[in-house]
C-alpha cells in the first residue's frame, strides 16, 4: 500500500505536468491562428513552466528514507529564556509547514522553559516525503532582534539547533544490543489529565555506545512510550549511518561542498533590518513574517536543488 501511494504521488505529478505542457500548446497554436490573446498564452506558458519546475525540484527526492516520516527535534541554546523562546518559534514555525503540506503533525515530547519558551520539543510529521523536505532544516539556526525580556531594549543573539531524521518502519532492520539500553521513567510534563503529571508513563532511553538519548511522552501509557522510544532510537541509529555514508562520500570528492552537520545553516535577522539568510545555499528573504508563519518552501527548494547539482 505504501509503494502504490508513492506511485500514484508521482504519477499525479507526471500528469499535471503533462496537462499544463498540453495546455499551452493549444494556446500557442490558437495565438498564432490569432484565436488568443498573447496575455492568456503568456500565463499558460508560465504555468507550464513552474509545474515543470515544481516536479524537477520534487525529482531530488530520490533516496529511500526521502519518503518517510520525518522527525524534528528541536533544543534551545545557550542564553536560557531568550533561546527557549527561539526554540518555540521555531516550534512553530515547523507546525505551521507540515499544516500547510497538509501533513499530520503530532507532538512527542516537550520540555518547557523555565519562564518562557520550550527547552526542547520533538514533533513527528506523516504525510508524502516529509523527511526529504525536512533534512533541509538540520542544523543550527540563528535569530538576531530586540529582546522582548530585555527591558532595556537591547538586541540579543539567540540559537537552538534542529536535528532531522527519517522514522524508519519495519522494511528497515536496525539491530540493537539490549544490554545497551538505559531505559528511565518519569510524569510527563505539560497539562494535567488522566495519568499524566499522576504516573511515570514518560520514558527516556539511552543508546550507551552511541550516546544518543530519546525521549517520549506523546502516549497515556508507558507501554506506548517504551515502543515508541524505541521506533525513534533506531531511526536515530539509522540516520547516523547515513551521515556516515554522506561523509565518505565527501571525503572521496575533495571539490564537492562539505556539508557540516550540526553547523549553523541560517540566520534571522529581526532587528536592525529584516532579513532571513541560508548560509548554504545564499538565499534569502526580507519579508520575514510569512516565513515564520511556515513559509520554507523557496529555503528548502534552493538547499535542495544545490544538493542535486553537487552530485
Amino acid at each position: 500500500m505504501k509503494e502504490i501511494q508513492v506511485n500514484e504521488y508521482w504519477l499525479k505529478l507526471y500528469k499535471q505536468v503533462e496537462a499544463s505542457v498540453e495546455d499551452f500548446a493549444v494556446l500557442f497554436e490558437f495565438w498564432k491562428a490569432g484565436d488568443a490573446t498573447e496575455e492568456e498564452t503568456k500565463s499558460a506558458y508560465d504555468k507550464a513552466i513552474a509545474e515543470i519546475e515544481d516536479a524537477e525540484f520534487k525529482s531530488t527526492l530520490n533516496q529511500p528514507e526521502d519518503e518517510m516520516p520525518g522527525v524534528v527535534q528541536i533544543n534551545s541554546g545557550a542564553g536560557g529564556t531568550e533561546s527557549q523562546d527561539w526554540a518555540e518559534m521555531l516550534m512553530r514555525m515547523y507546525r505551521m509547514y507540515g499544516e500547510k503540506q497538509g501533513w499530520k503533525v503530532t507532538e512527542l515530547d516537550l520540555q518547557e522553559g523555565e519562564g518562557a519558551g520550550i527547552k526542547s520539543a520533538t514533533l513527528q510529521f506523516d504525510g508524502n516525503f516529509a523527511y526529504g523536505f525536512l533534512k533541509a532544516e538540520s542544523g543550527v539556526h540563528r535569530l538576531v532582534r530586540i529582546s522582548p525580556f530585555d527591558s532595556n531594549a537591547r538586541r540579543h543573539t539567540s540559537f537552538a539547533s534542529v536535528f532531522v531524521y527519517p522514522l524508519i518502519d519495519d522494511s528497515i532492520e536496525i539491530d540493537i544490543n539490549p544490554a545497551e539500553l538505559e531505559w528511565e521513567f518519569y510524569r510527563s510534563g505539560g497539562k494535567g489529565g488522566q495519568n499524566v503529571n499522576k504516573v511515570e508513563t514518560a520514558v527516556r532511553l539511552k543508546h550507551l555506545s552511541s550516546g544518543i538519548i530519546v525521549e517520549c511522552q506523546q502516549s497515556r501509557t508507558q507501554g506506548e512510550n517504551r515502543e515508541m522510544a524505541m521506533k525513534m532510537l533506531k531511526s536515530r541509529l539509522y540516520e547516523e549511518e547515513l551521515k556516515r555514508r554522506q561523509e565518505a562520500k565527501n571525503a572521496a570528492n575533495a571539490n564537492k561542498k562539505k556539508i557540516e552537520w550540526g553547523s549553523q545553516i541560517r540566520s534571522y535577522v529581526f532587528h536592525p533590518y529584516k532579513m532571513i539568510k541560508d548560509h548554504r545555499t545564499d538565499y534569502e528573504v526580507g519579508n520575514v513574517g510569512p516565513v515564520m508563519d511556515g513559509e520554507l518552501d523557496g529555503f528548502i527548494k534552493a538547499y535542495l536543488m544545490m544538493e542535486k547539482e553537487e552530485e
